[in-house]
């Protein structure tokens, strides 16, 4: 098979896979099983590795011997909402316009699923003397939750890799680094009282706006201390708020604000340690509230933690990346998380790859070039000689 010849059935693969609405708040069942179908017709043995509710599922597949020395390539089944966003086209529809295939998860990150998998016959016929481990998650969009156990799987139950690739859309360019992430939900609690009896109530909302603005001071001061020698772009740790959610009505003191907020720390800064301030402002204020009220009080609940993927000096995975992709550029560091700090924090040694760009993520109307597909599937057929000669 020819080099072209892997991106007419990874396109029909991608059409198939932006089928199932596989949104973080839903189930992926249904895609895991449609690709468990897939690999059974090219007699690929593989296993799940559901969550505790059996509601959704990782999928480790293994094409070759069972031997140390394999491939894994990694990638997540899950999507952001489309909910409230402009679409021009149904986003679980894959739309071909103008050289880019249109659809939600194209770039983030179906187009990589697509691609290993079309590659599953060429590997299958090659016999390959290594062996290709593919390694779909569930849940990194919210959290990086489902790799964890994905990677405790691939720990306990295979011969050592030799290196992971992790697809997500870096335009075909190798990536030896991304920031960590740590996701915090705030809950502040007051007393509901009539809006012009403030001395009777404790205003949940009045009181949050504080802590906010404690984060608000906080990444103002982080990115005064950027290091200019980031590689990343913004070179400092970003800390933002998405989203407030609180009170009845105009004229009633809130009994209750909830706030979720992130922090993106490059590697060598501790999220813990960075957010201290704000952890003695918000005990603080928990204990000034409960003075005024008992049921009031706040309460800082950590969501996920990603580790950052740092660079490593003579990465493995990194060279294998850069000779499959043709790849001679300059090192490169991405802004956003991902799974590939979970696996390098378990001892494998990773890379970023795959197609598309991240401006295109989470996007309305998201799409991946075809020209960028066309070159992941360059990538998987010089896989599949690696594979068979390695």
């Amino acid at each position: 098979m020819s080099a072209p010849d892997l991106y007419p059935p990874a396109r029909a693969i991608l059409e198939r896979l932006v089928a199932f609405d596989t949104t973080s708040r839903l189930s992926n069942l249904e895609l895991i099983a449609w690709v468990e179908t897939y690999l059974d017709g090219h007699g690929v043995p593989h296993r799940r590795v559901s969550n505790l509710e059996g509601t959704k599922a990782n999928l480790l597949a293994t094409i070759g011997p069972d031997v140390e020395g394999g491939v894994v390539l990694s990638g997540h089944t899950d999507v952001v909402p489309v909910d409230g966003q402009p679409w021009s086209t149904d986003p679980f529809t894959l739309v071909e316009r103008d050289d880019r295939l249109y659809g939600r998860g194209t770039c983030d990150m179906k187009g990589f699923l697509a691609l290993a998998l079309a590659a599953v016959p060429g590997l299958v016929a090659a016999r390959p003397i290594r062996p290709i481990h593919l390694a779909f998650s569930y849940d990194e969009e919210i959290g990086c939750l489902g790799a964890r156990g994905l990677i405790a799987e691939i720990c306990a139950a295979l011969p050592r890799p030799a290196l992971v690739l992790v697809g997500e859309p870096t335009s075909m360019d190798a990536v030896n680094g991304h920031k960590g992430i740590a996701t915090f939900r705030v809950t502040v609690s007051g007393r509901e009282a009539h809006s012009s009896q403030t001395q009777q109530g404790v205003s949940a909302i009045m009181e949050a706006v504080t802590l906010m603005a404690s984060l608000s001071t906080l990444a103002q001061r982080l990115e005064r201390d950027a290091d200019p020698a980031s590689p990343f772009t913004p070179k400092h740790a970003t800390l933002t708020i998405g989203m407030v959610d609180g009170g009845t009505a105009g004229n009633i003191l809130a009994r209750r604000c909830n706030f979720l907020f992130d922090l993106r720390c490059p590697p060598g800064l501790d999220p813990e340690a960075v957010l201290a301030p704000f952890f003695a402002d918000a005990h603080a204020l928990d204990a000034a509230l409960k003075l005024r009220a008992p049921e009031a009080g706040v309460a800082v609940e950590r969501r996920s933690s990603t580790p950052a993927l740092s660079p490593e000096p003579n990465g493995a995975a990194e060279a294998f990346a850069r000779r499959l992709a043709g790849d001679n550029g300059p090192a490169r560091a991405v802004a956003f998380a991902a799974e590939a700090g979970q696996f390098q924090e378990a001892g494998f040694s990773t890379v970023i790859c795959g197609p598309g760009s991240i401006e295109q993520a989470h996007q309305p109307d998201e799409y991946v070039d075809v020209s960028q597909m066309e070159r992941g599937a360059l990538f998987m057929r010089r896989l599949i000689d690696w594979a068979a000669e390695a």
